[in-house]
């Protein structure tokens, strides 16, 4: 019965860590569209009734200032200032920093160091981990997630001789445990040889 319902808990957990950042997304965008068309009201007035040009209009002008803030963070003073939000506002928001370093993973964006696919030895497995950091005295923080939700699990500090990086990439890791395992020959083969 306890397994039963730490599944429970972990697959809703997972669920709702998925679902929550797309709904958010969405509802955004759609009050954005709201509010942008109150705006563009007076010029939907010039165009013919059966043309649904407020809606039209007003998503495409939420997308395109959402385009001009993407692109005006990819220079130098746009990163700045971004960088700047995200330290006094943003990362103070619960999650925040786990979505963002989850999300730059998947997009191959991250640093190499954080959330390294590897191999663990617990009890007398191997189990599906990612290396979240290396402590001074050569012992490595892990999280094992839960399968299938790969965003719920344990966190483990673990002895170099039983943590076992892999040579693959972050997404195709996460594929593996959202599949339930389907995949683990592939990160099998891709573990890397000890040195010495």
């Amino acid at each position: 019965m306890r397994i039963v319902r730490r599944f429970l808990a972990d697959a809703l957990i997972g669920g709702v860590l998925v679902v929550l950042p797309i709904y958010l997304a969405v509802l955004l965008l759609l009050k954005g569209a709201q509010s942008a068309a109150k705006l563009i009201r007076p010029f939907t007035m010039l165009l013919p009734d059966w043309l649904p040009a407020e809606r039209a209009l007003s998503l495409l002008l939420v997308v395109t200032v959402c385009f001009l803030i993407g692109a005006a963070v990819r220079t130098r003073l746009g990163g700045v200032l971004r960088e700047r939000i995200e330290t006094s506002v943003l990362e103070r928001l619960p999650g925040y920093s786990l979505l963002r370093s989850l999300t730059q993973q998947l997009m191959g964006e991250g640093r190499e160091n954080v959330w390294k696919p590897a191999l663990v030895e617990i009890e007398e497995a191997l189990v599906p981990a990612f290396i979240i950091e290396e402590l001074e005295d050569g012992r490595f923080t892990v999280f094992v997630p839960s399968v299938p939700t790969p965003l719920a699990g344990a966190v483990y500090v673990l002895g170099r001789d039983r943590v076992h990086p892999l040579d693959v990439p972050f997404a195709q890791a996460i594929k593996s445990i959202s599949r339930w395992g389907s995949g683990s020959k592939e990160l099998v083969a891709a573990m890397k040889k000890p040195e010495g």
